[in-house]
């Protein structure tokens, strides 16, 4: 279903909950796994997929359709991921390694997590990424999204997305040699 069918549907009384179930339908395992590259945990990713859905269904209507839907909905699930993130370090006072490391162990002891050693080193190397730079590289890197697009998601300039993931390739690339 094209976006504008499923605003049509969205902002119509009548069939909104239809509407909004195709946008889940359509939206959710790319939202899913967008949360899930940043904040690791299933369950975690699971909660933060339903708070950004919840988000679209309350803020709809605020919806301006200067961008394309998905990208406001990632948009959404970015600010979730890393205010979550952020409240994390924050409950627990914890330094930015200490995060990475318990998301590290949730790596390495998650069933799901699907992958050899070689993925299962990537992964542990983007977790001593910042989160922004992180968010950056997997949208590029992972979900192939031109910068122009993820420009519009993080609101930041096109210039500062492509320093940022070549500065986050050469943080990997390290990791793995010394790995």
């Amino acid at each position: 279903m094209e976006d504008k069918e499923l605003l049509s549907k969205l902002r119509n009384p009548d069939t909104r909950n239809y509407g909004f179930n195709m946008l889940v339908r359509t939206y959710q395992q790319r939202v899913y796994w967008h949360i899930r590259k940043m904040v690791i945990d299933h369950d975690d990713a699971d909660d933060l997929t339903q708070e950004v859905f919840i988000k679209v269904h309350r803020y709809i209507e605020n919806f301006r359709e200067d961008s394309q839907l998905y990208t406001w909905i990632y948009r959404i699930a970015t600010n979730e991921c890393l205010s979550f993130l952020e409240k994390k370090k924050r409950r627990f006072f914890l330094p930015i390694g200490d995060v990475a490391g318990e998301l590290a162990g949730k790596l390495d002891a998650g069933n799901h997590i699907s992958g050899d050693e070689i993925q299962l080193k990537l992964q542990k190397a983007l977790l001593k990424l910042p989160d922004k730079q992180r968010l950056v590289f997997n949208m590029k890197y992972f979900d192939d999204m031109p910068y122009e697009e993820i420009s519009e998601i993080t609101k930041t300039s096109v210039g500062a997305l492509k320093a940022s993931y070549h500065h986050a390739v050469k943080k990997i690339e390290e990791f793995l040699l010394d790995n």
